[in-house]
């Protein structure tokens, strides 16, 4: 039998006939399983395709977008290493430099924006690599990868970049130089938010065999169950994040002229301050996400989000289904006051995550929504 889809390997140890048959695989682990936190079909499977995707020489899957991050982190560093990350990023990404591999000895600078492609005050001798956001969460500022590369390669570091918010369908951060690319897979590459998932991709065999190595020993393997709705959500990206775009550009350019809308960030605006890098980068896409912004007072943010007919809030993204988030109280509650202000994420912000649905439907919600409040 040959099935068309491949099964499901819901095994968490696999069998030997003999020492031999045991032996052959710790000569070619690669080509044969042994158990399940080492490898098993259904990640591998996920692992090629997405590296397809994003022209790597090789990708590892891992437990979550957040391990993967970790993974990435640790390819290049060790205790006494430092690490940039560009100042507008997840602020989960931030917890994890800040808190937990603080503990472990690497320390964290944060780059503004406008200074990220001249990193020369910014890099000290133990500084290891760059971690960057192709557009930036959640404000939407994108950056332009083939500078960022050049920038890094003067300062002799690498380039690590979280591809989540733009997809290998819109931006091919390995192609425009990056060293390696991460994503949290939950989001557009599985689509369907049921799945929990992260993966690294990376240029060079020997840092994919190192990122293998760190997913295995700590831990961090994804179930063959959700490899196997991960890749089943990949059949259907191009299409998917085609629909996303479209859907975006098109609430985008009504809220622009809404007049309880105070601001929007979206990069398919030709007011967006990245738009031509945008449109060059992504080959004429955007994305699906978009943040707005209406009255800094919390119970205006909640009339808005409670007069959403069947919008829900979700503090995840980029599902099939749209969903609001507010990032203060949700993905940048970590941040202190003084630098979400700065950056301009405040109380009004709502992030926008715009599904695959009729665009007429979602913006006669918008709508009902912004008219009560």
């Amino acid at each position: 039998m040959k099935p068309k889809v491949t099964p499901i390997y819901q095994t968490s140890v696999f069998t030997f006939d003999d020492l031999t048959e045991l032996e052959a695989y710790f000569e070619q682990p690669s080509q044969r399983y042994m158990y399940a936190r080492y490898s098993n079909p259904n990640a591998n499977e996920l692992a090629e395709e997405v590296n397809k995707l994003e022209g790597g020489d090789g990708a590892v899957i891992t437990s979550s977008g957040m391990s993967a991050i970790f993974t990435a982190i640790l390819l290049f560093c060790q205790a006494g290493d430092n690490i940039l990350c560009a100042e507008e990023i997840y602020g989960g990404s931030a917890v994890l430099l800040n808190q937990e591999l603080n503990r472990m000895g690497i320390s964290v600078s944060y780059v503004p924006v406008e200074d990220l492609y001249d990193l020369a005050p910014f890099v000290q001798p133990n500084t290891r690599l760059l971690l960057a956001e192709t557009m930036s969460n959640p404000l939407l500022r994108v950056l332009d990868i083939s500078r960022l590369a050049a920038s890094c390669r003067e300062q002799n570091i690498k380039l690590v970049i979280d591809n989540t918010f733009a997809s290998p369908v819109i931006t091919r951060p390995l192609t425009l130089g990056a060293d390696v690319v991460i994503h949290s897979v939950t989001k557009y590459l599985a689509g369907h938010s049921d799945v929990t998932a992260g993966v690294v991709v990376a240029r060079g065999e020997e840092q994919v065999i190192r990122a293998g190595h760190i997913m295995m020993h700590y831990g961090l393997n994804l179930s063959p169950f959700e490899s196997w709705l991960a890749v089943r959500g990949l059949k259907t990206l191009r299409l998917r994040i085609k629909q996303h775009s479209s859907n975006a550009l098109a609430i985008a350019q009504y809220l622009t002229a809404h007049p309880k809308v105070n601001r929007v960030y979206y990069p398919g605006l030709p007011i967006h301050p990245d738009h031509e890098l945008a449109k060059k980068q992504g080959q004429g896409l955007f994305g699906g996400m978009l943040s707005f912004a209406i009255a800094d007072e919390e119970e205006v943010v909640n009339t808005f989000m409670r007069s959403l007919p069947t919008i829900p809030f979700a503090p995840s993204l980029a599902g099939v289904s749209t969903s609001i988030s507010h990032p203060v109280r949700t993905s940048h509650r970590s941040l202190n006051p003084e630098k979400r202000d700065t950056l301009g994420i405040t109380m009004g912000v709502i992030r926008l995550s715009v599904g695959v649905e009729e665009p007429e439907e979602l913006l006669a919600e918008l709508e009902v929504a912004l008219e009560a409040i």
